[in-house]
Order: structure tokens, then sequence, then C-alpha cells
């Protein structure tokens, strides 16, 4: 499934385990700082997001000038795989924008024999590829990679720019952007939209060497958020201790949801997030998630023709929808 028949939009009047939204609302804290900039928004926010940016590099432990803020980041990626996309090299299966914006690409593999589990030290980059991306936890599966072998393999593969995509990193697994000024083929980039909740107001932001960073801060607007979204941010980034404990409320329903699965004879796979993979053979699963879209259940078939037509990404909601949504498979399968 493309990325753009992905999309939401709008508020779906049912249940919703399509995307990787987040089904918690933005911290209280958060929505208050929005609407408290509400009446300004006749003004701009400061240049580039400046005291968003300042606290993201003091917290990161990097220059401030390493913080490209856009709004979301999927502009980003759009962004950079413009600029170095020309060769990829992807862990798959992966986030399905990366496979569209590259202007060509190559593979590993990742097996649901390993639990989609990888070490890094065994990855082999192509010659000649501009850019190999790792996505950590992983979409969509949700499994976190070691990330310790980094180092070792942007030292190997010095021509190669390496991106580190920490959409989930709130989830789990180790971040490494506080690596990223010592290597200048190292770039991260991280949301506002997963773990803190804040998909719609568009918060993307990246830690990029300085030479790259300059150029996508020269490159754009000036005011790349809005009042509302920096307040919001600004909010969520205060308020942190409550968002680890979001997460663990998250990861809970998600292990439950997923033991659910099991015991209806659904093979699941180990994930950090609050979303994973889910392998309904014999049945298929795009006609499954079609009999379920007809009652008000949106649910993404994975349609990875190596994995095979019974491979289901779900993505946690509160529990009485997932009873809902798990009532509804019993009556299907």
């Amino acid at each position: 499934m493309s990325s753009k028949l992905q999309k939401g939009g709008g508020r779906f009047q049912g249940i919703n385990l399509l995307l990787c939204e987040n089904p918690l609302p933005p911290l209280e804290e958060a929505q208050r700082a929005a609407e408290s900039e509400l009446p300004f928004s006749n003004s701009y926010t400061e240049p580039y997001s400046a005291p968003l940016r300042r606290v993201l590099a003091q917290r990161i432990g990097v220059p401030e000038r390493l913080i490209h803020l856009n709004a979301g980041s999927e502009l980003i990626l759009r962004q950079l795989f413009d600029r170095l996309g020309k060769r990829v090299h992807l862990l798959t299966p992966t986030y399905p924008l990366f496979p569209e914006i590259a202007k060509g690409y190559t593979e590993t593999r990742l097996l649901p024999e390993n639990d989609f589990r990888f070490n890094l030290q065994e990855l082999k980059i192509p010659e000649g590829t501009t850019l190999a991306v790792i996505v950590n936890p992983n979409n969509p599966n949700g499994g976190t990679f070691d990330m310790g072998p980094l180092p070792a393999l942007l030292a190997r593969y010095s021509q190669t720019f390496f991106l580190v995509d920490e959409a989930f990193i709130g989830m789990g697994g180790d971040s490494v952007a506080h690596l990223v000024p010592e290597y200048p083929n190292l770039l991260v980039t991280r949301t506002f939209s997963k773990a803190e909740s804040l998909a719609g107001l568009r918060i993307g932001y990246a830690v990029l060497p300085d030479v790259l960073a300059d150029d996508l801060n020269n490159h754009n607007d000036a005011y790349p958020l809005t009042r509302p979204s920096q307040a919001a941010a600004l909010a969520t980034l205060q308020n942190e201790e409550k968002i680890c404990h979001r997460v663990t409320t998250l990861r809970a329903w998600t292990r439950q949801l997923s033991e659910d699965l099991r015991a209806l004879g659904v093979r699941t796979f180990p994930s950090e997030g609050y979303f994973f993979l889910a392998d309904f053979a014999p049945h298929d699963a795009e006609v499954l998630s079609a009999r379920l879209k007809e009652r008000n259940i949106l649910v993404r078939p994975l349609n990875d023709k190596c994995l095979g037509e019974g491979y289901m990404r779900i993505t946690t909601s509160v529990p009485e929808n997932n009873a809902q949504f798990l009532a509804a498979l019993r009556e299907l399968l």
C-alpha cells in the first residue's frame, strides 16, 4: 500500500487502527499552551522557531545550529531524499514513504523467522549507495535495533550518508542523535507526532551535520511552525515524565491486544511501539480489512509480496475499541 493511501484526514467515525497515530490526545498542558497562542496568531513566531530549537539542542546535547525544524518530519524526509536519495539502501519492510521517494533503492530484508530482528554488524551497503536508512524502532513491525555497531558502519562507509529515523524513539530504543556532531555522514530525524500525540500540529525536526543543516535552514521558511504548534511542543517537553507514563500504558494495551490476537490463532510479532505486525494467514489481509471496514473499523494490510497476503499492521486503540475490533474478528476468522 502506498503512503498516499494510508493518509488520514478528518475525523473518522469508527475505530481507526490504520495509521500509526497515538490513540491518546495531547497532554492537557500542550492543549492549554496551544490555545493560549491562538489570540496572537496574527503575529509570526520567532524566526526559525528559535525557542524550540534551543530547547531541543539542549536536551539532545548538540549545537543549536544542527537542529532543523519543519512542519512534520515527512517534509524533512522529502528534503533529505531530494538531496541524497539517488541510490538508497533500505532495511525492509520499512516506512512505505521511503521506497516512493528514493530515486532508486536496494534492500536488506528483515525476516519473520527472526521476528524481524537484525544485527547491524551484518549490514552490507552496496557500493555507490548515497543514503542508507535505519528506522529505529522500525515501522511497520515496531522492533528496535542495537545501535552499538553504528559508529563502525559510519566509519566503514564514510562516503554514504546514514539516516536514522527515530520517529518512534519515544516508545523504545536507544537514540543516536547526540552522535551527529562526531560523524559528518549521520542524520537523525524525529517527530512530535508519535509518543507526544501531536500529529495534527505537524512538528518534525532533524539533527544534521553542519553543512546539511545550514543548507536546509537557509532554504527553509523562516517561520516553519505555527504559534500553537511551537507552544504545544515546548509544553510537552516540559512534561516528559507524563509522556513516559503514557508510553507505559500504551505498551500494556499493545501487549494485551497482541496476546488476544494470538488467542484467536493469529501470529503476532514483538514490538516496542503501540503497533505491531500480525499474520492472519491463511486469511487474506486485504479481504479481511475490507470486511472490517464494513463494520467501521480501519486496519492496514501490509501488501508486502515477500511476506505473503496475511500480513497486517495493527495500531492499538483504547481498550474499549480494541475489544470491539476483537469481537469483529471473532465473527470473521
